[in-house]
């Protein structure tokens, strides 16, 4: 599986290679700015991208316009996004097309090389891997606005796993209740938010995350 990373910081750039590479991973370019992004995503057509928001020159979106700018050319590249804040506005733009294959993970949550390893797969193969304090603003943004308030707390941390990636066996040993259980509250989350419910995990997280970006999507 073959990776473009793009960090401006060497010994975090450094670090992911070293790691992408233990675990099998092809590295086929490793840049710290724009305009080297956009050229290795243009000119390699990598499985998947490992990008920071900030980079060079501007510091300010570049690595996601970037990324976002060679999904419009190629719908459903894979890219999965490294930041130290949660922004709001990059994660509705990211996932704003609803073709899947994204994530937005925090630098300082990420607490093993296992947990980002899955990260990294999930996303190539076309899933979701969202950390949970960027649902948890997502769901701020809406949680007084009905249906959202129609959900039980129960149903809104299932919505939030489910949002993660996680499948609904997951979700049911995290929560420690029955697959049945989860199953029940998914398909009450799906009636209370006018979203169809669907057997692709992939689809629904996807519902979901639409529906929390204000999108008609369904």
């Amino acid at each position: 599986m073959r990776v473009v990373i793009a960090e401006d910081l060497f010994l975090l750039r450094d670090g992911l290679v070293r790691m992408l590479e233990a675990f099998g991973f092809e590295i086929a370019a490793a840049v710290d700015n724009g305009p080297e992004l956009s050229r290795a995503l243009k000119d390699l057509e990598p499985d998947v991208a490992v990008v920071d928001v900030r980079l060079p020159p501007s510091f300010s979106d570049e690595g996601l316009q970037c990324a976002l700018e060679a999904r419009a050319e190629r719908p459903g590249l894979p890219v999965l996004v490294l930041s130290q804040h949660v922004e709001q506005l990059y994660a509705r733009e990211l996932l704003a097309d609803g073709t899947g294959g994204v994530g937005y993970l925090l630098k300082d949550r990420v607490f093993d090389a296992d947990q980002f390893i899955d990260a990294v797969r999930r996303v190539a193969e076309g899933g979701t891997a969202m950390d949970p304090q960027v649902i948890q603003q997502l769901l701020s943004r809406r949680s007084q606005e009905a249906p959202m308030a129609k959900l039980t707390g129960r149903e809104r941390e299932v919505m939030e796993l489910m949002a993660q990636g996680r499948s609904n066996a997951a979700i049911a040993t995290q929560l420690v209740v029955t697959e049945r259980a989860v199953a029940k509250h998914t398909s009450n989350i799906f009636g209370k938010l006018g979203l169809p419910p669907s057997d692709d995990d992939n689809r629904r997280v996807l519902a979901v995350l639409a529906y929390l970006d204000g999108s008609d999507r369904g």
